[in-house]
């Protein structure tokens, strides 16, 4: 394998690196590498190799690998890796070179002495590493032959006192005992889109790289592998990416090998479980006895780990042993396989799907009374979920098993024995049994396949009901899982077509619809949906349909700025989702609940949209209701864990399901999150990856410019904070994200306050009260305490500073945050209410509310606001210990902490947080926009700093401070 393979191993590394420099100095040690094919085991041996033979102490190199071939030759392995030391043999005592040389000659006669051995081969290691140290290196530690095995773990027992290193690397952490064992596991995403950009150095677009970082799952030698098979076409993207690992690359034919190697009736047990993945443990003790085989003969592939059996359940760690256990059997095998299946599966209404599914894969032509038993089999799953489809309920992994993917496979197979001989009519009840193909796969988390069924149905012909269920279904993939700036057209496409023959098909794509505009930024076009969705308005509507209508106008309302006209509506569907159970429409309440700011109630719907989702295996829906949740858990309590724990779970889903603007999305929440608590690293890391260029303007982005503006405004950047918020939206235009923008509105007016009085204060000004109008409308309508507190305090803001406006719209903050909201926004409130207090000229009254602000800060563990609410106070004139973290090691200070010096007892806390500024190479202006005072105020502030220390000059302050 590549180099390259290395990324994402810097902890191996490094413990092999620390081994290399011990033995060096006379320390030896081993370490085992253990983990699946592909992680990258050899080429860690490889990278130990070089370095211990590039290393300055000059290591001698013995390598040997475990061959399959030779596991029955006693000390074929120990042969191997010895050999170029046979000339020091001689020097070992007598009866342990001859123990030695018996193994490596195997000449006929009893066998070595085992002890003697062992102490034979430590002795050669030991006094050839005294000369010179060894690094030995043994790869494929599980196929070595047993007595080598055993000697050599002797050995690396007892290296300490020895110059020598001892690599292994095996399947299972307990291939060789007692010996240190470090686990390999799979790159994170950001390790595997890494490896892909340098194994395809022009780059692959951003889709093509996250489906096969998907389809890899973190094993370096399948993005290797995939890489290779890569035609042009799915280079540029004109095609879409593989779908499976190839059958013929390394890890492919690793696997094949291993395959072969197994007895006859292993593999046979094997191609039963293959054939089904819903089968457990009691169907393939039944199939194993009605074909006559013991169930024990699966015991090989379980100990080589080709397959695991949990509880019940029987699984294949890895999706391509499946592949191959199924597909190297021969076709009459494989028939065979699934007409037995189908005898021993059963016949219930639960196992109805599954008995289809195999009689279907052993027919030998067209029929269409078993397309059409498929095609009833698989409807009743989307009725009662994927249980009964036989499968297990999916927890939203990344492998589509589950009802929906058995429901897939069977329209499928449906669709290829329609009897096509019949016309036009039985050609159109096959593209029928595609889109709904191409539907359950994008349920069951495959957008890949979805498309490729899509694909083969075109654009659906004369028929339009069949063109608008492609149309949606291209529609709902596009906003989720593709370039969402093409859902809307696809969507309103779907939903005209729909409209004479399906009108409730119709108002679920203007649903989609509706939330595609919000998504790409287009909100100018919700009053066209709002339109078409009157139109399709009938008095006989039932409760479900009513919902999608109220909820429709009153976001329509709500998005024109009549938030009182929106209000009504809202609620009303809020209402009737008490008796919801479909997660699509949970979602679609919990918007609602979120518009009129019942944040308790959209969090309640979210989750059991979540909770339904997963009920029911609609992989399509999890992560829209996580990230539901997690903006109900924002407004709840930005600071709390339950916010980030949905915008995690959401990411998971979002990247098992191949949804990769929805991962967008929680990625964008997660760096806001991140900004909010301090976090720095992780709030730019999740921006930068939420924020693609072709995002731009979309939600996404417009969450991470939130989260970039929040650090720049914690780090006292006012300005930039400003410039990044202000481009979110255009407001008046239904361009860009005003709900992103309306959410961020308080960060937007402090940040133009922090600004201060440049040349651009006019004009910011203007633009913090435009925002904060569109603000106070939703605040006023919902009549949310939290909301208008929230609003009363940017009011307090653009008062004239000591004023008695300010002070009134402060207290009347306060008043309203007693009544309901967060404790973090209540915090924000304390602090910004007690700096106007301080800057007013009354510090004794500032005091109260700075230190309930750090209080509060550093109880919910936000350093950053933390951090301001400390320096506010002591500016007050109040002595603030430091928090425990940061005292003296008397007081529980981490060792190596500064302790106080002359210069922190002589100036004052705003003279100390002015010159530590100036330290780090802020001019006076830069310093006064900063800590939002006038420069002159600055400038008097230095010349006391000069006389205080006896200074003259910023170089002798740089010097004083440092």
């Amino acid at each position: 394998m590549q180099k390259s393979v290395l990324r994402g191993r810097a902890a191996p590394r490094r413990a092999i690196t620390d081994l290399i420099d011990a033995a060096a100095t006379g320390t030896g040690g081993a370490l085992l590498l253990h983990g699946e094919l592909g992680l990258g085991k050899t080429a860690l041996l490889d990278d130990g190799g070089a370095l211990a033979a590039n290393h300055r102490a000059g290591f001698t190199v013995l390598a040997a690998k475990g061959l399959p071939d030779e596991a029955d030759l006693p000390y074929a392995v120990l042969h191997r890796l010895l050999e170029p030391l046979a000339g020091h043999i001689a020097r070992l005592p007598v009866r342990q070179g001859e123990a030695l040389r018996r193994a490596f000659d195997g000449v006929a006669g009893p066998e070595p002495d085992r002890l003697v051995l062992c102490q034979a081969v430590l002795g050669l290691l030991g006094t050839t590493g005294a000369e010179r140290p060894l690094f030995c290196r043994l790869d494929d530690a599980h196929a070595a032959d047993s007595p080598s095995l055993d000697v050599l773990a002797f050995a690396a027992r007892r290296l300490r006192p020895y110059r020598v290193v001892m690599l292994l690397a095996g399947d299972a952490a307990g291939t060789v005992c007692d010996v240190p064992a470090l686990g390999l596991p799979p790159l994170d995403e950001a390790d595997s889109l890494a490896l892909l950009a340098d194994l395809v150095p022009d780059g692959l677009p951003a889709d093509t790289a996250a489906a096969l970082a998907r389809l890899a799952r973190g094993n370096p030698q399948a993005i290797v592998d995939l890489t290779t098979t890569l035609t042009p076409a799915q280079r540029y993207g004109e095609e879409p990416p593989p779908t499976a690992l190839p059958p013929d690359g390394v890890l492919g034919r690793s696997y094949r090998g291993r395959l072969r190697r197994l007895p006859a009736e292993t593999r046979w047990l094997l191609l039963l479980a293959a054939a089904d993945d819903a089968l457990d443990q009691f169907e393939l003790v039944r199939a194993a006895a009605a074909s006559g085989t013991r169930l024990g003969a699966l015991a090989p592939a379980e100990f080589a780990g080709l397959i695991r059996v949990d509880g019940h359940r029987i699984d294949f760690p890895q999706r391509l042993v499946r592949a191959l256990a199924y597909q190297q059997a021969p076709l009459a095998r494989r028939r065979a396989a699934h007409l037995l299946l189908a005898r021993t599966v059963g016949s219930g209404p639960d196992r109805r799907l599954r008995r289809a599914v195999h009689l279907a894969a052993a027919a030998d032509g067209p029929d269409e009374p078993l397309a059409a038993e498929l095609e009833r089999a698989a409807a009743r799953v989307r009725t009662v979920g994927p249980e009964a489809g036989g499968s297990r309920p999916s927890s939203g992994r990344s492998d589509p098993v589950g009802g929906y993917a058995t429901a897939s496979a069977a329209l499928e197979r449906a669709a290829q024995l329609t009897d096509a001989r019949t016309g036009d009519e039985r050609g159109a009840a096959a593209d029928h049994r595609l889109v709904a193909a191409a539907r359950y796969a994008w349920l069951a988390g495959d957008p890949q396949r979805a498309r490729r069924l899509l694909f083969r149905v075109g654009d659906g012909g004369v028929d339009p009901a069949l063109r608008g269920r492609a149309r949606l279904l291209h529609g709902e993939m596009a906003l989720r899982a593709g370039p969402a700036g093409d859902a809307p057209d696809w969507l309103l496409g779907a939903a005209e077509a729909l409209a004479p023959t399906d009108p409730r098909a119709a108002l679920d794509a203007l649903l989609r619809a509706a939330e595609a505009v919000c998504f790409a930024g287009d909100y100018h076009r919700y009053a066209e949906i709002a339109r078409r969705a009157a139109g399709l308005r009938r008095p006989d509507a039932t409760d479900t349909t009513l919902l999608a209508h109220e909820h429709i106008a009153g976001a329509a309302a709500a998005f024109q700025g009549r938030h009182r006209d929106a209000v009504a509506p809202l609620r009303r569907v809020v209402a009737r989702a008490a008796r919801l159970t479909d997660p699509a429409r949970l979602t679609v309440a919990s918007v609602a609940g979120l518009l009129v700011a019942d944040d308790v109630t959209a969090g309640r719907l979210a989750a059991r949209a979540v909770t339904r989702a997963r009920a029911v295996g609609d992989l399509a829906v999890l992560p829209r209701a996580l990230e539901l949740l997690g903006y109900a858990h924002y407004w709840l309590d930005p600071t709390g864990p339950a916010a980030v724990a949905a915008a995690r779970e959401g990411l998971a889903a979002a990247r098992d399901g191949g949804q990769d603007n929805c991962a967008a999305v929680h990625r964008g929440m997660l760096a806001v999150l991140a900004a909010i608590r301090g976090d720095r690293a992780v709030a730019l890391r999740h921006s930068q990856l939420a924020a693609d260029v072709r995002s731009v303007g979309q939600r996404p982005w417009a969450l991470g410019q939130w989260a970039l503006a929040v650090v720049d405004l914690t780090e006292g950047r006012g300005p930039a904070a400003v410039a990044r918020l202000h481009a979110v939206a255009r407001p008046g235009t239904g361009r860009g994200q005003p709900v992103v923008q309306v959410m961020a509105t308080p960060y937007l007016v402090e940040a133009i306050v922090q600004g201060g009085a440049g040349g651009a204060a006019a004009a910011h000004r203007a633009l913090a009260g435009r925002a904060l109008a569109v603000f106070d409308r939703w605040a006023d309508g919902t009549g949310n305490p939290a909301r208008r507190a929230v609003s009363a305090r940017c009011h307090a803001l653009l008062a004239p500073r000591g004023s008695g406006a300010a002070e009134d719209r402060f207290r009347q903050a306060l008043q309203l945050h007693a009544e309901g909201g967060s404790e973090y926004e209540r915090a924000r409130t304390e602090l910004l209410f007690g700096r106007e207090l301080r800057r007013a000229r009354r510090p004794r009254d500032a005091r109260e509310h700075l230190r309930r602000a750090m209080e509060t800060f550093q109880r919910l563990g936000v350093a950053g606001w933390a951090q301001q609410a400390t320096a506010e106070l002591r500016a007050a004139g109040a002595a603030v210990p430091a928090p425990p973290a940061t005292r003296s090691r008397v007081a529980g200070e981490p060792a190596g902490a500064p302790r106080p010096t002359h210069v922190d007892t002589t100036l004052t806390p705003q003279q100390l947080r002015i010159a530590r500024l100036v330290v780090e190479g802020a001019t006076n202006r830069e310093v006064a926009g900063r800590l939002n005072l006038s420069p002159r105020t600055v400038d008097h502030h230095m010349r006391n700093i000069f006389h205080r220390l006896g200074l003259r000059s910023r170089i002798e302050l740089v010097r004083a401070l440092r």
